[in-house]
């Protein structure tokens, strides 16, 4: 392993996109004789068992983001990173917070994942007032990438004295060993009895990614026929939506069993994926279920399936909250479903490989 480079900052290892792709870059990294440091602010959550052994792991052990600034300050003294990089409001916050601190610091670069309007306007106070400080800090970063074209032109727009710093950098969804996990088995019965299709939508279970919308297309589809739904994560809107799974009698079609850590072999085997999100960054998952061959609808949201699915060409794209349209697409696409070799080959577009030559190269302030 190389001299010690990279440090990667975030929250934790809970299970969401951000740090599944922040261990994807550590992956790609290390794989590149890169040596990595993912700093976090606890080292807890579902991904601690697919960190890249060669990765060293920092745990600032703080109970909060705020908290761990002076663990962070430490770290970075002691250490001596040649670049740090944070993903996520609150830690981007404390990062870009630490640097400004510092006499000697590392070059800094900052990821951001949604687009800042929206973030703006769906978060909690706490959320918004972290969004209006990182609009003032963002200009001191030595980078900023964003994870799609629509995520850079709508930070441009709120942070013209950061524009001259901002690139996009697709997330590294494709990576090597993605096929290879979507042949691995499936504990869960509906894909080896012989039943209806199975639908396959993937995230958080929070009002952002409207599951709720998914559900109430769901049970029109299976007024015109049999269909199974099962939605994989966690969060603080699956009680109310087993109620209105209930509500819309498809309880026992419907099935939540929570997070998993690798989502791809439920992909291979579902007959479709659904994204359902008010907004986005970067759907990675709509990328991950193509390049395992399977057909996707997803709401035509801010940002990034426009740009996946080239404005409809690789999938069906339905205006958000809109469950009718949403339904028709997936009876549409359940009876003409698209070639599995198609999706393939445009998921590959967004290969691991090129997106971490992409990111190395931004940490490392190389020509690119």
């Amino acid at each position: 392993m190389g001299q010690r480079l990279v440090a990667l900052f975030m929250p934790s290892l809970h299970g969401g996109g951000a740090e599944r792709v922040m261990l994807d870059i550590a992956a790609g990294l290390v794989e590149r004789d890169i040596a990595v440091d993912l700093v976090l602010v606890k080292a807890s959550g579902h991904y601690r068992e697919i960190v890249p052994q060669q990765a060293r792991l920092i745990d600032l052990n703080s109970h909060r983001t705020a908290a761990s600034l002076p663990k962070l300050i430490g770290y970075v003294r002691r250490e001596r990173p040649k670049a740090l990089m944070s993903t996520l409001v609150h830690a981007n916050v404390i990062a870009l917070t630490a640097m400004l601190m510092l006499r000697r610091r590392p070059r800094m670069v900052v990821r951001i994942a949604n687009t800042y309007g929206e973030e703006l306007s769906a978060g909690s106070f706490k959320h918004r007032l972290a969004l209006r400080l990182l609009k003032v800090m963002l200009p001191s970063a030595d980078g900023i990438v964003c994870v799609s074209e629509g995520v850079s032109e709508d930070l441009r727009a709120w942070v013209p004295a950061a524009t001259h710093r901002v690139e996009t950098v697709y997330n590294p969804v494709v990576s090597s060993g993605l096929s290879k996990q979507s042949e691995e088995p499936v504990d869960h019965p509906w894909f080896d009895d012989g039943g209806p299709p199975v639908i396959l939508a993937a995230g958080r279970l929070t009002r952002v990614k409207d599951h709720a919308t998914l559900l109430r297309a769901f049970a029109r589809v299976t007024e015109s026929r049999p269909a199974r739904l099962i939605v994989l994560g966690e969060g603080p809107e699956r009680e109310s939506l087993l109620r209105l799974a209930e509500s819309y009698e498809v309880s026992q079609q419907v099935d939540l069993p929570g997070f998993m850590t690798n989502p791809f072999a439920y992909m291979s085997r579902a007959s479709a994926f659904v994204l359902s999100s008010r907004y986005e960054g970067f759907p990675n998952v709509l990328v991950q279920a193509m390049a395992c061959g399977t057909p996707v609808i997803s709401t035509d949201c801010r940002s990034g399936p426009a740009e996946i699915l080239e404005h409809g060409h690789w999938g069906h794209l339905v205006p958000v909250g809109d469950w009718r349209s949403m339904a028709d697409s997936i009876l549409q696409t359940l009876d003409n479903p698209m070639s599995s070799e198609k999706l393939v080959s445009r998921a590959s577009v967004y290969s691991a490989a090129t997106s971490v030559d992409r990111y190395l190269a931004v940490l490392l302030d190389r020509a690119h």
